[in-house]
């Protein structure tokens, strides 16, 4: 072969491989845009191994970036530029291997991504997603191509220093990626301590996010710096801002005559409060006396907190921002200063106090003939704890017992008309610790309630109800004033009817159409308990009800089977309530409608608030049940199966009311699978089935303090 025609031919082949190079490289990138790759992803997808391949693709990229069909980013990595059909949501991350992609879409389901698809992204984040010709289950299949919001930049984690760099490992268990530090980014920390970090460069491709250190919180299981890291994984505020509290100590406490003036006069009418013993801010009151014609007026007299607070004040955004007070295990995170909270503000025995109140005359059956609603001035009488407003109640002796007794009475009435109409009965258990000096839990005891708590509790929804609809019927016609609500859609039809063909299970039947099923719950409510399949029962009925939530939409209550609903009692701790009181007292003066959107915009965040609130709470009693769990003695425990997945059996004991899991991959006496629609894994060879509810017998294996994991192992009846 001459060598003219050999250069051909090697030229010819060079082309074929360029043209191959450039259909490989273009490709990758059509098929996956919002993907980020850097240079030696790119050579090995496209299986470029040699350095004259090499070169030959940094031509390629250089061209497809003159040509506008690709990007190169600051860090040096490369993106299509091809724009696409995408929906955005929001990243539930599941587990280590997908995600799902809350859509917010009424009737639209969540969107599956396998995390080698998430972009990096992280729990929380808002992301558009492109949809992708497959599905995975019942679920579409998708990547994601752009994140369009970050949820946060700070995260809590526990240091791993070597020597030449540290990762933080996040507390939060649904982010599975370590944070690189750089040793200058170190300051300080320790292997072991836990530490707030914030990004200072987001991840591409196959790159960890990196941050840096910015506050110690303490060593990695101590209670101070547990509690404090789970306060900043939730976002939750160490302190007041100076300004704001120097604003508070500011406010006069002196209440004037001419003030007194403006409000009516409860000051000569016995008036008391019922609140947990270790409560310091007491938000609501009941005054109470006979009148001539046999009725009662049974006042609710709630903190008048926007005397105080007024809008346009360091206070007033403050208490926006954090829209409600958050109850840790061994303390709170309160929406107010406490020269508020614990002090003007508190209805406290033997003080005068500024309150807003609803009045209510009723006769001995509970029917109520006149309400009244505005500003008024009150002289609590004693301040009772539940147990010995309870005591008082059942030995029908001690201070007030007349008067309680008539109340307590009355709250039985308005309870069973309330049930009656259609609401539905959820009482759920609840525990709470006894903790040392240390915060170390001593103790894990069940939540009681009794009709103390019941008989507040349902003079509070008497006055919340009667808010709500009297400001509804203020005005005539389609056009409604602008007012806080507090909703409760109708449960998903899908999910009762997951939840009623798991019940059947159990022997239990349930009427799933719409205007039956509150009664229906009720009657499985009362068949279950005592029964070992109660809270199991219980909880997966809650989970199939719609979530309660803030809005100007004069929707009704489904769970307290009420027209209209408000907060309108617990100004103290709840942002809405503020609101409340302010719109009343607006609409009382003749005020003019006021803006929706604002208002419901408003009603938005304070919604969100609640959740973060709710997550921080569990969060917290999820450490001390773990913390408590590994001092236990190490010995079986009776428990019951309190959830199923694909990974592992969650167990809650018995005695504790602490939840661990069985993971299947400890199981070894078979390969289990799961049977997601009937809540149970089977195992493949001997038919071994672990279902939803039943009682089974474990011990811990390893109690994970920093993670607040607890697993276990099922030993054998």
């Amino acid at each position: 072969m001459s060598k003219k025609k050999f250069k051909e031919k090697k030229q010819k082949k060079q082309k074929e491989t360029h043209t191959s190079l450039f259909r490989q490289v273009l490709n990758l990138f059509d098929e996956n845009p919002g993907r980020v790759y850097d240079f030696k992803q790119i050579a090995r997808k496209a299986g470029a191994k040699n350095k004259a391949l090499n070169q030959d693709l940094f031509s390629i990229l250089e061209n497809l970036e003159e040509s506008g069909k690709i990007r190169q980013l600051p860090h040096g990595g490369y993106t299509s530029t091809r724009k696409t059909d995408t929906i955005t949501g929001v990243v539930d991350h599941v587990n280590v291997r997908f995600a799902y992609i809350a859509t917010g879409q009424e009737g639209s389901k969540d969107i599956y991504v396998r995390t080698q698809d998430l972009a990096n992204a992280l729990h929380g984040d808002t992301v558009a997603v492109e949809l992708l010709n497959r599905r995975t289950g019942q679920n579409p299949e998708g990547k994601v191509v752009e994140i369009v919001k970050r949820a946060r930049t700070r995260f809590v984690g526990r240091v791993e220093l070597s020597k030449n760099y540290a990762f933080v490992v996040p507390d939060f268990k649904k982010i599975y990626q370590d944070f690189f530090i750089y040793p200058e980014n170190v300051n300080g920390a320790v292997t072991n301590d836990k530490v707030v970090v914030e990004v200072t460069r987001w991840g591409e491709g196959d790159k960890s996010h990196e941050a840096k250190i910015v506050e110690i919180l303490g060593k990695t299981g101590e209670n101070e710096a547990e509690i404090h890291s789970i306060m900043a994984e939730f976002d939750l505020p160490f302190r007041f801002p100076e300004h704001v509290t120097a604003e508070a100590e500011s406010i006069p406490g002196e209440i004037t005559a001419e003030e007194v003036k403006k409000r009516k006069d409860f000051r000569g009418v016995l008036t008391f409060t019922i609140d947990p013993e270790d409560a310091k801010d007491f938000d609501d009151a009941l005054s109470f006396r006979k009148l001539s014609n046999g009725h009662y007026e049974i006042g609710v007299h709630i903190a008048d907190v926007t005397h105080y607070v007024k809008p346009g004040t360091a206070l007033e955004a403050d208490a926006f921002d954090r829209a409600t007070s958050v109850y840790l295990v061994d303390r709170t995170v309160p929406m107010l200063p406490e020269r508020l909270s614990n002090g003007l503000c508190s209805l406290r025995p033997n003080e005068d106090k500024l309150t807003f109140a609803a009045v209510f005359e009723m006769d001995s059956k509970g029917k109520i003939h006149s309400e009244w609603y505005g500003r008024t001035v009150i002289h609590s009488n004693h301040r009772f704890t539940y147990e010995q407003a309870q005591a008082v109640i059942e030995t029908g002796t001690g201070m007030f017992a007349a008067e309680l007794k008539i109340l307590n009475d009355l709250h039985h009435l308005l309870r069973k008309e309330r049930f009656k109409k259609g609401a539905v009965n959820f009482e759920t258990s609840e525990v709470k610790f006894k903790l040392d000096e240390k915060g170390k839990p001593l103790a894990v005891v069940p939540k009681v309630r009794k009709d103390a708590h019941k008989l507040i509790e349902e003079f509070m929804l008497l006055a919340n109800r009667g808010v709500a609809t009297f400001i509804y019927k203020m005005k005539k016609g389609e056009e409604k004033n602008t007012f806080v609500y507090r909703t409760h859609d109708l449960p998903d039809p899908e999910k009762v009817q997951d939840f009623a063909t798991f019940a059947r299970q159990f022997g239990h039947k349930l009427e799933v159409e719409d205007k039956s099923i509150s009664r229906s719950l009720n009657r499985l409510m009362d068949e279950i308990e005592g029964k070992p399949e109660q809270n199991v029962l219980q909880s997966l009925a809650v989970r199939a009800m719609a979530k309660a939530k803030y809005t100007t939409e004069a929707k009704g209550h489904f769970g307290l089977a009420f027209e209209h609903y408000t907060h309108f009692t617990s100004p103290i701790r709840r942002y809405p309530d503020m609101m409340a009181h302010r719109l009343l007292q607006h609409y009382l003066d003749q005020g003019k409608p006021v803006n929706r959107k604002e208002y419901e915009e408003k009603c938005i965040h304070s919604s969100e608030r609640e959740k973060r609130a709710a997550d921080a709470e569990r969060a917290s009693i999820k450490y001390k049940q773990v913390e408590f769990m590994s001092m236990a003695s190490k010995r079986p425990y009776e428990g019951i199966i309190s959830g199923v997945t694909d990974f592992g059996i969650f167990v809650e004991i018995i005695e504790t009311k602490c939840e661990g899991m069985v993971r299947l991959a400890d199981m070894k006496d078979d390969f289990y699978e799961w049977d997601e629609r009937n809540y149970r894994v089977i195992g493949r060879r001997r038919k071994k089935v672990y279902r939803l509810g039943d009682e089974v017998m474990v011990t811990i294996k390893k109690c994970d303090v920093d993670r607040r994991l607890i697993d276990l192992t099922i030993e054998e009846f």
